[in-house]
């Protein structure tokens, strides 16, 4: 069974600007609903998965998005590796400790990047089933993170560069799927990186619209062929249930206004 760790929305809002999505938010997160909104998507993974909470910690609103916490190697052997995250910005550093002291006390081998690196975890990095990790730059990490990555973990990676900043972060765009399937939107990255993924996943790729990219239906939690994402198109579920995935829309919408949705929410672990 898969397992995720969350952090619950104690000391979630909106309190500073760092990407698109918070302008003009600036306390405006209706806290109750936001509650309401995490519990169920807490409620709705954990009938899927074992799900795990860090305790909140006050003055770090955005700790909720346990997924740029770091990346996590589940195969290392003898023991699950877990990169921290060094955050581009001030507002999220202080994060850093409390997710490194979270996981050194869970047993994982906890590594960091070389001092200077850029790096925001699994926001900007996934692993496909297939156990390629792709690795995102161009707003939060930075570039040089994949070559570190690939030393650190000792496996193969390989890089994608998005260009808008509303897609800011890789899981904001793109979503591996079972069987070497993916969701992405495709005017997130650069032709370049577009091509790559066209050469890596061909037909198994289901390219999502703008509204949908903008609904962040991209950032979806996959456990086995159940997607969990806030919202989508009669189209792109009619495409994931011809796949034979079984969808369920889950609100958080308070939580886009801090610009992260169902995948920013939970770290798989």
């Amino acid at each position: 069974m898969k397992r995720f760790l969350m952090c619950e929305p104690k000391f979630f809002e909106v309190s500073y600007v760092i990407n698109p999505w918070m302008e003009g938010s600036i306390g405006k997160v209706n806290k109750a609903l936001a509650r309401q909104q995490w519990e169920n998507l807490y409620n709705t993974l954990s009938k899927l998965a074992t799900v795990s909470l860090i305790e909140p910690v006050a003055g770090l609103p955005d700790m909720v998005f346990t997924a740029n916490a770091g990346l996590v190697q589940k195969r290392a052997i003898p023991k699950k590796q877990f990169i921290v995250s060094s955050f581009r910005y001030r507002e999220r550093q202080p994060e850093e400790k409390y997710f490194e002291e979270y996981f050194s006390s869970q047993g994982y081998a906890v590594q960091h990047l070389q001092q200077g690196t850029v790096f925001e975890g699994a926001g900007d990095a996934l692993f496909d089933t297939r156990g390629t990790l792709w690795v995102g730059s161009g707003f939060r990490s930075d570039p040089r993170a994949l070559p570190e990555i690939m030393t650190a973990l000792d496996i193969k990676a390989s890089a994608l560069e998005l260009i808008d900043p509303h897609w800011y972060h890789l899981d904001t765009a793109f979503c591996p799927l079972p069987e070497g399937q993916l969701i992405a939107y495709p005017k997130a990255f650069s032709e370049k990186s577009v091509e790559a993924l066209k050469q890596a996943f061909g037909k198994n790729i289901i390219w999502v619209s703008e509204p949908d990219a903008r609904n962040f239906a991209c950032n979806a939690v996959s456990v086995d062929q159940t997607i969990i994402l806030p919202k989508a198109s009669v189209e792109m579920k009619a495409a994931l249930v011809q796949r034979d995935f079984e969808v369920i829309e889950t609100e958080v919408s308070e939580f886009i206004k801090a610009g992260g949705a169902c995948k920013c929410l939970t770290l798989e672990i």
